[in-house]
């Protein structure tokens, strides 16, 4: 049984349709990834599993229970977190302050102790800068921070919304490998992305979302050679025609 199963989502706003009956299944200890250009639904299918959306019609199962239309904090509580696009951190309070805000459940001094311990040996820059505000960090710390906090509460799978957009190619891939750390420690990813190729290179499975619908799917390591997903995502292709 998959950690993660949608079948038949569909999301509307108003009479625009945003997903038309979409099916994932995301197994435990994998990284998913849905590959897709601006509008094409990715978001959506986030803000949907973690509650901030209420689906038109479709399931959404964690660990074979129903959490579609549920409150977003019973979802988070049920073992869901977001990094959401943007990052949308607690600007005037500290890297530690606002990684303590995704502890919010965690009751025990311990526990809260050994996550701090976690995000710092995945982002050890965080430790240096513990005390500073988050507002004057550099664009990839504010994005570790942003992964951090959603890694703060234990999640059983943690959904990260755009994590590359607008970082230097280095700092993208000090974050991927990360994310590869983070499966290993037991903690499944569904990733959405524009990023198509380092996506793909440490993903288990993907799927293509074109507005609305599932284009594509298979292991991340076939699609990675696909020509329709190289022309259309990669550039590394023409049209024949």
């Amino acid at each position: 049984m998959a950690l993660l199963e949608i079948k038949d989502l569909k999301v509307s706003y108003g009479f625009i349709t945003a997903l038309k009956g979409i099916n994932i299944s995301v197994e435990e200890g994998q990284i998913v990834t849905l590959l897709g250009s601006n509008g094409a639904g990715k978001t959506t299918t986030l803000r949907t599993i973690s509650g901030a959306i209420k689906p038109e019609s479709g399931s959404i199962t964690l660990d074979g229970k129903e959490i579609a239309g549920l409150p977003t904090y019973k979802i988070a509580k049920a073992g869901v977190t977001q990094s959401p696009e943007g990052r949308l951190l607690f600007s005037e309070l500290t890297v530690e302050e606002n990684l303590k805000v995704g502890a919010y459940g965690v009751k025990s001094k311990a526990q809260l102790k050994e996550n701090f311990e976690r995000v710092y040996k995945l982002f050890p820059i965080l430790r240096e800068r513990k005390s500073q505000i988050a507002n004057t960090l550099s664009g990839g710390e504010q994005q570790m921070v942003a992964i951090g906090r959603a890694l703060m509460s234990n999640p059983k799978i943690l959904l990260l919304d755009e994590p590359s957009l607008g970082l230097a190619p280095l700092i993208i891939e000090e974050i991927f490998k990360a994310f590869t750390k983070i499966r290993e420690e037991g903690t499944t990813i569904l990733i959405v992305e524009q990023n198509a190729l380092q996506t793909l290179k440490i993903a288990d499975y993907a799927y293509v979302l074109e507005l609305g619908s599932i284009s594509l799917e298979g292991p991340a390591s076939e699609l990675i050679s696909n020509k329709k997903l190289i022309d259309a995502y990669l550039g590394g292709g023409k049209n024949d025609d």
